[in-house]
C-alpha cells in the first residue's frame, strides 16, 4: 500500500502539474508544440534548452530539448526534427518527433502554413528508484519501458510582425504502465493556441506581447502572457506571467548574425514555492541563411 502511495503522490507532480514539457521561452523554439512552424523563419535554425524546473525539490522535472528545422531550398515545405528528454521523480521520457510543413501566401504580407508531426514516445519507470517495501510483489518485477507512437497536426499564420497557430501535437491519448491499482501516467491531448505581435516603438527599440493559451481535459486552463522588448536588435528583456503560477524574468542576447542565448527565470506564485527555488531555463539558438534564401531576421 504505501509504495501505491508514493507512486500516485510521485505522478501526481508528472500528470497533473504538466504533461507535455513546459517552456518559459516557447516562442524562440515554436516547433515543439506546433509543426506548421518548421521552415516558417526561411532559415536553417538550431536550438538547444535546458530547463531545471522546482529547483530543490526531490524528483522535479529536469527538461533538455534539441530542435532543427529549415525550409526546403526554394520550395513552400518544411522539415524538422526534434528530441525531448523529460525527467520527473523515477520516470524518463524520451521523445523523437518529426515534422513537415507547407506553406502557401494569403496574400503580400501573410503566409498561411499547415503541418504534421509524427512521434515516438519512449517511457521508462525506474523502479531502482523507489522503495519497494514487499520486494516480491510481482506488478513491479517485469516493468519494462514503454513505447508509443503518435501524431499530430497545426496552423501557424504569419507575417513580419504578427503571428497566430493552433495546434495539437499529439492526437492520441496514451496511459504508460497501468494496472487495476496503479496508472503510473496517462498523456492527454494537448492544444494550443499561440498569438504575438511586434511593435516598433522606434528605430531602436521594439516591442513583443505574446500570448499561449493551453488546454487540457481535467487540467486547468493554462496561460502564458509574455512582454518582451529587444533593444538595438542585440538585447532582449521581457516578463512573463502564467495564470496562476508563475512570474518570470527573461533576458537574450545575440551574440553574433548566427548565434543568439537567452535564460529565464520562473518564481512560483502558489503554495509550491515554500518547496522550491524557482525553475531555470537556458537556450542556445544557432541559425545559417540556407542556399539562395533571401532572409529578412524576426523577433519571432
Amino acid at each position: 500500500m504505501k509504495i501505491k502511495i508514493t507512486l500516485l503522490f510521485l505522478m501526481t507532480i508528472a500528470s497533473f502539474a504538466q504533461q507535455d514539457s513546459q517552456y518559459t521561452q516557447y516562442m524562440y523554439n515554436t516547433i515543439n508544440i506546433n509543426p506548421a512552424y518548421a521552415g516558417s523563419r526561411d532559415i536553417l535554425s538550431v536550438f538547444l534548452l535546458h530547463r531545471n524546473q522546482w529547483v530543490g525539490l526531490d524528483g522535479a522535472p529536469v527538461t533538455n530539448n534539441f530542435s532543427i528545422n529549415s525550409p526546403i531550398n526554394e520550395s513552400n515545405f518544411g522539415v524538422g526534427l526534434s528530441f525531448v528528454n523529460d525527467k520527473i521523480g523515477p520516470t524518463v521520457e524520451n521523445i523523437v518527433s518529426i515534422d513537415a510543413s507547407y506553406s502557401f501566401p494569403i496574400n503580400e504580407n501573410y503566409t498561411l502554413s499547415f503541418g504534421l508531426k509524427t512521434s515516438g514516445h519512449f517511457f521508462n519507470l525506474d523502479i531502482n528508484k523507489l522503495n519497494i517495501y514487499n520486494q516480491d510483489d510481482p506488478q513491479f518485477q517485469n516493468i519494462k519501458g514503454n513505447f508509443s507512437p503518435n501524431f499530430g497536426a497545426g496552423f501557424y499564420f504569419y507575417s513580419d510582425a504578427t503571428y497566430f497557430g493552433i495546434s495539437a501535437p499529439n492526437f492520441f491519448e496514451t496511459n504508460n504502465y497501468n494496472d487495476n491499482d496503479i496508472k503510473v501516467q496517462k498523456e492527454k491531448v494537448h492544444y494550443y493556441f499561440i498569438a504575438g505581435h511586434v511593435f516598433n516603438i522606434n528605430q531602436n527599440i521594439k516591442f513583443k506581447p505574446a500570448l499561449l493559451t493551453k488546454i487540457v481535459e481535467g487540467a486547468p486552463l493554462q496561460t502564458d502572457i509574455t512582454a518582451n522588448f529587444l533593444l538595438y536588435d542585440k538585447l532582449t528583456l521581457g516578463t512573463a506571467y502564467r495564470w496562476n503560477s508563475t512570474i518570470s524574468g527573461l533576458i537574450g542576447f545575440q551574440i553574433s548574425k548566427s548565434w543568439f542565448i537567452g535564460y529565464g527565470y520562473d518564481a512560483e506564485t502558489t503554495q509550491l514555492s515554500n518547496y522550491n527555488s524557482g525553475s531555470h531555463e537556458l537556450f542556445l539558438r544557432f541559425e545559417i541563411a540556407t542556399k539562395n534564401r533571401i532572409t529578412s531576421p524576426r523577433f519571432f
